[in-house]
């Protein structure tokens, strides 16, 4: 199964509702492609919503550090909403609790940028 993404701008932000699993291949190079269009678009802040994703393997892992930098290199911010308990206890073990902010709520997400 692939990723599905969907998105959506509120208040300046780009939510992308993301389903599936993020893993070698077509789905990580689609979530690199959304954000590389989204930056070309001029949007910068940038929420991605995990809450459907059941599985992100280190392949996928490290295409959400590559768009993180990506989009912070530009000037811009990536954040995370509604982390699944695999995909949380996974960003435990790999450390990246300390990259990414992470968010349960959206409006509260939404207003951090």
């Amino acid at each position: 199964m692939t990723i599905k993404v969907t998105p959506r701008e509120l208040s300046g932000v780009v939510v992308l509702d993301m389903s599936g699993r993020i893993t070698l291949g077509e789905s990580s190079a689609r979530l690199r492609e959304m954000v590389r269009d989204l930056l070309s678009q001029g949007k910068k802040n940038i929420l991605l919503n995990l809450g459907d994703v059941s599985y992100i393997d280190s392949s996928g892992l490290g295409e959400l550090v590559a768009s993180f930098t990506t989009v912070k290199n530009q000037g811009g911010q990536l954040k995370l909403l509604n982390l699944t308990k695999k995909v949380s206890d996974l960003l435990q073990v790999t450390r990246l609790f300390t990259v990414f902010e992470v968010h349960d709520n959206e409006a509260a997400a939404i207003q951090s940028f």
